[in-house]
């Protein structure tokens, strides 16, 4: 029979017997889709372990299971429900509310079983057994009966027909509330759905927190790279930055943010990049503001005007002297701190014997903290530099000279030369004579003995005892006497053709300067001088 609320007769006699004789009671007595031994079956449908209820009398202990069947447990007991009137005796309606046996004729009910197919005993008068038919396999194109239906058995009795509702679309959770009402019990809600669903909320929260946690750290690693921080407009105040030689946009960005005037390197780089100036930076102290923009940073070093520095220029043909006098004007720093240099440390040629000679001429800046040594340092760096552009010492050996020599002439010609082209032939001059064994008779060499600078060389001058009077010695003088340039050490490496022997600054003005092998015309080159300078 279909488990499912009994049709609303009250002609229904609820203490007839709903089981017949000639059903299996192990077989499905609800829905056909329904699984009459699973938990949550209707009482009305279970004939194995389930509540049943009985309106026909007070629910006991339940006899032997037939075979195949398991034991009924014991139940508690149950309060007699109201007997009805006993006025059709020997009739026993169909009803499909409880699954259990007639009353026994002394007027007491039966123990209810899990057997569906116990009846009443044939040989007590009165009573009948009904007998509902198991539910068959029903082609699909027959006709279903109605609650209605019933068919004459062969007896001339009926045979009552109980036909399963379609399928309800409500949930067996609905089902069971609705028939709560009767049987006055609630099914208890499963509980593993809620267990998981709050499983699941809290793996999806633990999720959700672990992507916020790391979208948050990738976020916090790239913002620097993507958005570094940064200032506004052009800053204010002034502050001295200094950048060092072969210093990249990075180490200038972390220098200027140190000095407050960048909010960021990343920044800075950003801006050098952005503007394709990051090969232009120079070293040097620069005067900037704090809290500037990045850009406006950038723009400010590439300005001439914001470079903190004062220059010194030396030019060619000064002693070593003279070149302390005009770089401590220039720099402010004091002679002594340059006459009291240490010569070790500055990094001369092996071959140096001292300072003269090497401290290059050029234009040199001098930044704030430079030190007397800082510059002479520089200088020397210099005439490095200058010595491997003409290849010095190669070029010295393959003319018979040392490193030493070759600047010793170059010296003499920056000393006496007029014209840039009047070099070379001034250098085959000094050639032509110490190949002859002849003395140099250099003006200039006994004026360095002197210490004096004049265009007037008397013949008590020539006289002077010094190692540097050429006019007394034959050969070559000890060393420099004056820091020649690169013009003048190219002259002295490569050296006009020509057989001159003398040669006279006419006109020093001019820088006229007259070459002869004769010692007759040199006669009257010196006149010219002499007249130029009033001498006569």
């Amino acid at each position: 029979m279909s488990v499912g609320r009994p049709p609303a007769d009250d002609s229904t006699d609820p203490t007839g017997p709903l089981t017949r004789s000639g059903a299996d009671s192990t077989g499905p007595l609800a829905r056909p889709e329904a699984d009459s031994t699973g938990p949550l079956a209707r009482p009305e449908a279970d004939p194995v372990g389930s509540l049943a209820r009985s309106e026909a009398g007070p629910i006991g202990e339940a006899e032997q299971p037939s075979s195949g069947t398991a034991a009924q447990a014991r139940l508690p007991e149950q309060p007699d429900p109201p007997r009805p009137p006993e006025d059709s005796p020997g009739t026993a309606p169909a009803t499909a509310d409880a699954r259990t046996s007639a009353p026994e004729s002394g007027g007491q009910p039966s123990s209810p079983t899990t057997d569906s197919r116990s009846s009443a005993p044939e040989d007590e008068p009165g009573t009948a057994a009904v007998i509902t038919p198991a539910p068959a396999a029903r082609d699909e194109t027959d006709p279903a009966p109605t609650p209605e239906a019933a068919r004459e058995t062969d007896d001339g009795g009926a045979e009552a027909w109980e036909v399963a509702p379609e399928p309800s679309e409500l949930s067996l959770a609905d089902e069971l509330l609705d028939e709560s009402d009767e049987i006055g019990e609630t099914a208890p809600m499963p509980v593993a759905r809620a267990s998981e669903g709050r499983t699941k909320a809290l793996v999806l929260a633990g999720v959700a927190a672990t992507v916020l946690a790391v979208g948050v750290g990738c976020y916090t690693v790239v913002k620097p790279y993507v958005a570094p921080d940064d200032f506004e407009g052009g800053g204010s105040g002034a502050v001295t930055v200094r950048i060092d030689p072969g210093a990249t946009a990075g180490e200038v960005g972390a220098t200027l943010t140190a000095a407050g005037v960048v909010a960021s390197a990343r920044s800075f780089i950003n801006a050098t990049e952005e503007k394709s100036v990051a090969d232009r930076l120079r070293p040097g102290h620069y005067r900037l503001r704090k809290g500037m923009a990045a850009g406006a940073a950038v723009d400010l070093l590439l300005t001439p005007s914001s470079r903190v520095v004062k220059r010194a220029t030396i030019p060619e043909g000064m002693r070593a002297g003279e070149v302390y006098q005009r770089i401590s004007q220039q720099s402010g720093l004091p002679v002594r701190d340059f006459q009291a240099v240490d010569t070790d440390l500055l990094g001369l040629p092996e071959y140096a014997r001292g300072v003269e000679g090497f401290l290059f001429p050029a234009t040199y800046e001098v930044e704030p903290g430079t030190t007397a040594p800082d510059l002479l340092a520089a200088m020397v760096d210099r005439f490095e530099v200058a010595a491997k552009k003409v290849h010095l010492a190669e070029r010295a050996a393959e003319i018979g000279l040392t490193p030493l020599e070759a600047v010793i002439v170059a010296s003499l010609v920056q000393a006496e030369g007029g014209r840039d082209s009047d070099y070379p032939k001034i250098a085959r001059v000094i050639y032509n004579r110490l190949r002859d064994g002849r003395p140099l008779e250099i003006d200039s060499t006994v004026l360095y003995a002197q210490s004096r600078r004049t265009l007037k060389v008397s013949i008590k001058d020539t006289k002077v005892r010094s190692p540097y009077n050429t006019y007394m010695r034959a050969g070559l003088p000890p060393g420099p006497i004056a820091n020649p340039g690169e013009k003048a050490l190219m002259a002295a490496l490569h050296p006009a053709e020509g057989d001159w022997y003398w040669f006279v600054t006419t006109n020093p003005a001019h820088r006229i300067t007259k070459f002869t092998d004769k010692e007759s015309e040199f006669v009257r080159y010196r006149e010219e001088l002499n007249q130029y300078l009033g001498t006569n």
